[in-house]
């Protein structure tokens, strides 16, 4: 039962933290973020006490809700003279009444709309503003931000900790900006929804490849600004490609929840639906003179999504938008993307030189997926001596703890192909 509750209670952070924190937000104010976070925090506490000893109860949103309602009134009754004195935004007599308002479906809605623009404040840094967003509205821990950010776990402490200050010293308005202030911070916005669906998509710990409800939730998120922005086309791509990998879930694990290499995934495990909808929303996004990065993203994943089978894909075509995003996002990870892709072009032997020069860059030695895509490679042209030394270097370089199984599970192939002394 407890273990039964703890679920529940870590599936809800995820998906009920960021309203619940919106809406506190709305209510005591952005210069009062810390005591949003920590109404929040209690309310989750209380959950997992009370689920852990009785019954879990059949609407727990709706037991948060109410639990977030009670505490954050006794907030303001105990803290009436300080909100006052801070000039926070709370309702002059501070009922019930006053309160329910703040937690109704549209204005949570809202209250998570300008909670996602409070956080990309110009006063702060690019990553600070990520950083804010992912932790607030998307109950990121201080490492899944370190790995999503590139950065360690004791500068995203204090990126954080500098951010709610310089928002509760500039008493940031809790506001949806207009006119061109809109669409600087809509591109930031972008992007920390996609990078909360990267770490959805390839989880940085736990036992699950996936964490389906970050992407779900950065799915939601997303539709949420392409509802209020419908004519952004950079936002209807974003929401495309989450769409296009969102349809693959399914057929990306087995039963067991072993990863399943791209080549053997059963495509009829695929969501037609969302793709669909996804090819919906990335002809909303051609509409534009300019192409962003989510396009050319979209567009390689429609056409894996689009092909009858692996053999069928265009190869070319993927290759050719890899090349147009690495202009465009230039990174280590779409050059090793292309060295892959050429081993559908110009052979396996091509690839792996590639990839051995790739070895040599410093900002890949730590990147696990480089060797195991080496140990992969060299098992296809059956060199099985040579792909478990690679597979073996990449348990080393901290896989997911489904990437260990699955390349424990290779390095045993290796070994069973191996003669025997």
């Amino acid at each position: 039962m407890v273990y039964q509750s703890e679920q529940i209670v870590e599936r809800l952070f995820r998906t009920e933290y960021g309203k619940l924190l919106a809406t506190l937000t709305k209510l005591f104010g952005p210069s009062h973020l810390q005591l949003a976070e920590d109404v929040v925090r209690e309310t989750l506490i209380s959950a997992l006490s009370n689920w852990s000893t009785g019954e879990i109860p059949a609407n727990p949103t709706g037991w948060l809700v109410q639990v977030a309602k009670r505490k954050a009134l006794n907030k303001i009754k105990r803290n009436h003279m300080m909100l006052r004195h801070h000039h926070i935004h709370v309702l002059s007599h501070n009922s019930v009444e006053d309160i329910d308002a703040f937690f109704l479906d549209d204005e949570i809605k809202d209250s998570q709309l300008r909670m996602i623009f409070t956080c990309c404040h110009p006063a702060l840094d690019t990553k600070s503003q990520i950083a804010l967003t992912l932790k607030t509205l998307c109950g990121f821990g201080i490492k899944e931000l370190a790995k999503a950010l590139l950065s360690t776990e004791s500068t995203i402490n204090k990126r954080l900790y500098r951010a709610k200050e310089k928002i509760r010293k500039t008493q940031t308005p809790f506001t949806i900006p207009q006119g061109s202030e809109l669409i600087e911070k809509l591109d930031t916005v972008g992007l920390s929804l996609y990078l909360l669906f990267n770490e959805g998509y390839n989880a940085t710990g736990g036992e699950s490849v996936i964490k389906k409800e970050l992407c779900l939730e950065a799915i939601r998120l997303a539709k949420l600004l392409v509802d209020r922005f419908k004519d952004d086309h950079k936002l209807n791509a974003l929401l495309a490609l989450m769409c296009f990998h969102t349809a693959r879930f399914d057929a990306r694990i087995d039963d067991k929840g072993t990863i399943i290499l791209f080549e053997d995934q059963d495509r009829s495990l695929w969501n037609r639906d969302l793709i669909h909808i996804g090819m919906g929303y990335l002809k909303k996004s051609l509409h534009d003179t300019v192409i962003s990065a989510y396009h050319v993203e979209a567009r390689i994943a429609a056409e894996h999504c689009l092909s009858a089978s692996f053999e069928q894909t265009d190869w070319q075509v993927i290759h050719d938008h890899y090349l147009l995003l690495g202009k465009l996002k230039p990174n280590p990870i779409i050059q090793l993307n292309l060295a892959i892709i050429q081993s559908k072009l110009q052979g396996v032997e091509k690839s792996l030189s590639l990839l051995d020069n790739m070895a040599k860059n410093d900002s890949l030695k730590e990147y696990h997926l480089l060797p195991v895509t080496q140990g992969i490679f060299h098992m296809k042209l059956q060199h099985y001596q040579k792909a478990k030394v690679f597979l073996e270097k990449s348990l080393a370089m901290g896989p997911s703890n489904k990437e260990i199984a699955f390349i424990q599970d290779k390095i045993r192939e290796c070994e069973n192909m191996l003669p025997k002394s």
